[in-house]
């Protein structure tokens, strides 16, 4: 029976609700089995000997042939010397049936202006191979704490710049022998301590008759001893221990949930342990450290240290625009809960923006309030339009630095941008620029906006076109786990980065009761314009950004816990 072939949308669709099995295939004969075995997606035609496009071209429509109902990658050897040349020849491969083009190599102006074109992509992260002469040969990325980060950076990068997918290879972490003990500045070998460890587990079989563990070796083992799993026993184990020679003032420290923001670690002593494991209510799952080193962790505790650590934070923005705040916050430390809110799709009426962009040279301004408007504004007007220029002489006006940034990713200049992020100071600021008594304005903004910046404007005489560009509907859907985190944990913090945002966690957990029940719960707001939701809600944010930014947000975290 033929299967229905993965599309796109598909493909898409499957992010955080099933695995897709995967598969290389280098000429007809492989993509012929992976079809045969159900594999749903096939990298073909990647490593072409000759680097010859009609050779390349030709081995891919063969392998499309040979695997009809396989979502469909390729496009690697595509020697593109420019941007038009990186289209002009993907559209070659979608002609032969290959559903996504691979950009490893590409930048992500050309990636975005794939996108302009609606060709699907797939990004690289980590060891890109094309540029493993940079870094002297293959070898892996993201070993340690800076690269992991520079891999993390790179995929937002990758995902803002509208592919599909990445590509990543991924090779096993470090054991949490190691690096629990390490995120807690303990080292499990120092020169001036020991030179050796022991690793014990903690949870034997329980229907064994007797124990495999030889206590009295163990103890007169020199150096570490690191026990794995060993929560619930801790006092039978410190006891074996001291009853086999072991000082009771031996020092030990328990990490549970080693290397994330729910990091706990308490300290003592074989003697003092156990008690301590009762009175802090300490759970698994834990790494037991036992041994001198565990004093150093005063000194060398730096995961613990930073400044939002054991703060557990929601942000509430859309899965897209999320990654930003979440990646500034983890930086601080906090443990983070993504709980979009919001999700953005086209707006009700497309008819009034086929209307702005055709008589796009009427404006005289083009307003934006969010990057998102600038976003789905350029993505309607590269449909109609190839040139910037086609734009003619409009200025440009933004509410906020990170959409004038949008803007000027498109090498665009901004003639206006208020020092304040609200509708009173934007349309201060324009009447203050030029008097707007018959000047056309296209605001590309969000459906249903506040209606104060129009109004301003056309009590001055402006020519106002209120446009929607997009809308934000509710988020339901819990991908990570993370609502029912939040149900069942709470949180220190709860982020609003716009009005949308507040409104509608409000209508799907009932954000008054939850403080309510909650009054250790503090809520951090964008700028004015969220406050005011949070306000008509008899709620007042604990912080307001001073800078009404996402980094803004951050900062105002960061100095009201100091």
């Amino acid at each position: 029976m033929k299967r229905k072939k993965l599309t796109t949308y598909d493909y898409l669709a499957c992010k955080g609700k099933r695995q897709l099995s995967n598969l290389f295939v280098h000429n007809k004969e492989e993509a012929a089995a992976a079809e045969e075995a159900g594999i749903d997606f096939i990298v073909g035609a990647h490593d072409n000997p000759k680097f010859e496009i009609n050779a390349t071209f030709e081995e891919v429509k063969r392998i499309r042939e040979a695997a009809p109902s396989c979502y469909m990658q390729s496009g690697a050897s595509i020697p593109a010397a420019s941007e038009y040349e990186a289209i002009k020849f993907a559209h070659k491969y979608l002609e032969f049936g290959v559903d996504c083009i691979y950009v490893g190599n590409y930048s992500l102006e050309w990636i975005k202006a794939m996108r302009r074109e609606n060709i699907p992509t797939i990004g690289h992260c980590g060891l890109i191979p094309g540029k493993a002469t940079w870094i002297g040969g293959h070898r892996a990325i993201g070993r340690n704490a800076e690269e992991a980060i520079g891999v993390l950076r790179h995929t937002l990068e990758l995902q803002d710049a509208g592919v599909v997918g990445v590509e990543f290879e991924v090779v096993p972490g470090i054991s949490s022998i190691v690096a629990a003990p390490n995120y807690a500045g303990i080292p499990l070998t120092h020169r001036e301590h020991c030179s050796s460890f022991t690793v014990i587990t903690g949870h034997e079989d329980p229907e064994k008759n007797e124990t495999a563990l030889d206590w009295a070796r163990i103890a007169q083992e020199p150096g570490t001893k690191v026990v794995l799993m060993g929560v619930e026993r801790i006092g039978k184990i410190a006891y074996a221990l001291i009853e086999n020679g072991l000082s009771k003032d031996t020092p030990v420290a328990m990490v549970r949930w080693g290397t994330t923001g729910r990091q706990k670690t308490i300290s003592g002593t074989l003697g003092t342990i156990a008690d301590i494991v009762i009175e802090t209510k300490f759970k698994a799952p834990a790494v037991t450290i036992i041994g001198d080193v565990s004093n150093l962790r005063e000194s060398l505790n730096w995961f613990e240290k930073r400044p939002l650590f054991g703060q557990r934070i929601v942000v509430t923005r859309t899965r897209k625009q999320a990654s930003k705040l979440t990646l500034s916050l983890k930086d601080l430390g906090a443990e983070v809960l993504e709980i979009p809110t919001i999700k953005i799709v086209p707006p009700s009426d497309n008819e009034p923006i086929i209307e702005s962009i055709t008589g796009i040279g009427s404006y005289d301004w083009i307003i934006f309030t969010s990057p998102n408007g600038v976003t789905h504004f350029f993505d309607y007007f590269f449909k109609a339009y190839r040139d910037l220029r086609d734009l003619g002489n409009i200025r440009f006006g933004t509410v906020g630095p990170a959409t004038a940034k949008k803007l000027k990713e498109l090498n665009l200049a901004i003639d206006l941008m208020p020092e304040i992020f609200t509708a009173q100071a934007t349309a201060k600021a324009l009447l203050e620029y030029q008097n707007v008594e018959n000047v056309s304005i296209l605001l590309a903004r969000a459906e249903e906006s506040n209606s104060e910046l129009p109004k301003l404007l056309e009590d001055q005489g402006a020519i106002v076109d209120d446009i929607a560009f997009y809308k934000t509907v509710p988020e339901s859907e819990d991908r990570n786990g993370a609502v029912e985190a939040f149900e069942e944990g709470g949180a220190n913090w709860i982020t609003f980065a716009s009005s949308s945002a507040v409104k509608n966690f409000d209508a799907r957990f009932g954000l008054k009761n939850i403080c309510k029940e909650n009054p250790e719960l503090k809520l951090a707001s964008i700028g004015p314009e969220t406050t005011k939701a949070l306000l008509e809600l008899n709620l007042s944010p604990t912080v307001e950004a001073k800078d009404h930014t996402i980094n803004g947000l951050s900062h105002a975290l960061l100095n009201s816990n100091n």
